[in-house]
């Protein structure tokens, strides 16, 4: 083990723009884990990171300490190659993990989904599932094991056992205004990924009004570093830019989205969470050797969506994760009317047209909270323009793929078409 380094010493290395030895970045996140760094310090590394940046050799090693600070993830030789995942970055009406975990499972992976819940303004696909009565998020290794054999698929939260210091950090991150660092988003979300195990990943790295980044550069340069690290770690990473500039289908909230899920998990939904859902599963199918090519694996998950296979393993992940029989089949073989009573709906249902009369444009359900003047606020952001809107661009921007092949592997794959 390294000899501690005194964490003031570290803070003002990095405060002035020098950089951390590998050492020095295992001491300080030994610090975290153990509880010996007081809070104060640690937030002001993280706020000297996100000024001074770290250069992809401290972001590996960050990346690689917080990933060995506690347990990883063990599976049977036999899945050897089909461990999967995929992350966002997060945005409004995000509901993609819902539908692509139980579409890929379909398709023969296995998919240790570890999700987290709402940062920022994005809402957490931990507080989607948990809007299901009886979603158990909180499951043992031993128990993701257990699930994966049966069903194929599961979506948990971060136990605490996987990557223990990332707990601490992630919920800094977000008081201490560093969210928007790629060194420490990298390292947050690869500590992980390391701790599974995975043969493939896939990250979905958003950009746009509504997205932690507000343009394509900008994501750019996470999404290339989120593939590099990920190539070094030995997972087959490949990161999709994607644009945030309106919600994500037509549902916000909790509630909601689950069922906008459901929609797409039976073959319907809206086209562009469709289209998100089968580009990365087509990309995740093709980095596992499971489709010639990104668009084969497209074609191949969107089968999945339309055959009902799909559907039903979700229901079965429902089932394993602590759902109710009658609730997951209701959920899954019911009416809409009949999805809605069985997740609860909202007291209140107002329509807001886009002119005085017309139309609604907008249905916002709430409790009874929102006031005449959160009303007139929404309604004011309602109007019709003079012309017909333009056609939007792609949803998928581009496509970012390893400059060298990851270890272990005969060699790069080409890039998708």
């Amino acid at each position: 083990m390294d000899p501690p380094t005194p964490l003031p010493s570290l803070i003002r290395k990095k405060r002035d723009g020098e950089r951390l030895e590998d050492a020095e970045i295992r001491s300080f996140v030994r610090g975290v884990t153990e509880g010996t760094a007081q809070q104060g310090q640690i937030g002001a590394m993280l706020m000297a990171i996100r000024l001074r940046g770290m250069d992809a050799a401290e972001t590996l090693a960050l990346t690689q300490a917080m990933a060995s600070s506690g347990r990883t993830l063990a599976w049977p030789p036999a899945w050897h190659g089909l461990v999967v995942d995929k992350h966002s970055t997060g945005g409004v009406g995000d509901k993609v993990s819902l539908a692509l975990a139980p579409a890929l499972a379909a398709c023969g992976c296995k998919v240790p989904m570890i999700s987290g819940r709402g940062l920022g303004h994005t809402g957490g696909t931990l507080d989607k599932l948990e809007s299901i009565p009886g979603f158990r998020v909180s499951q043992s290794p031993e128990e993701m094991r257990h699930i994966l054999a049966r069903v194929g698929c599961c979506i948990v939260g971060q136990s605490a056992e996987l990557a223990p210091a990332d707990r601490v950090l992630y919920g800094l991150r977000d008081v201490t205004a560093t969210v928007d660092s790629p060194p420490l988003i990298t390292a947050s979300i690869l500590s992980k990924k390391a701790a599974e195990r995975l043969s493939a990943l896939v990250l979905d790295v958003k950009f746009g009004g509504a997205a932690l980044y507000p343009t394509q550069e900008s994501a750019r340069e996470l999404a290339r570093s989120l593939v590099e690290v990920g190539a070094q770690l030995g997972i087959r990473t490949a990161a999709l830019l994607t644009r945030m500039e309106q919600p994500l289908g037509r549902a916000v909230g909790n509630a909601l989205e689950v069922l906008e899920a459901l929609e797409c998990l039976g073959g319907r939904g809206p086209p562009d969470l469709r289209h998100l859902v089968t580009a990365l599963g087509g990309v995740l199918l093709w980095q596992c050797g499971m489709a010639a090519g990104a668009e084969q694996g497209r074609e191949r998950l969107a089968r999945a969506l339309d055959d009902g296979s799909a559907l039903g393993t979700f229901e079965a992940m429902l089932g394993a994760q602590g759902v109710p029989p009658d609730t997951a089949r209701g959920l899954c073989a019911g009416t809409p009317a009949q999805r809605r009573q069985l997740l609860g709906e909202a007291k209140v249902c107002e329509e807001l047209p886009a002119l005085q009369e017309g139309e609604p444009w907008l249905r916002v359900h709430h409790e009874g909270t929102l006031g005449a003047e959160g009303l007139r606020e929404l309604q004011d952001a309602l109007c019709l323009g003079p012309e017909p809107p333009r056609d939007p661009p792609p949803l998928v921007a581009e496509t970012i793929l390893p400059s060298e092949p990851a270890p272990g592997r005969a060699g790069a794959p080409n890039k998708p078409r």
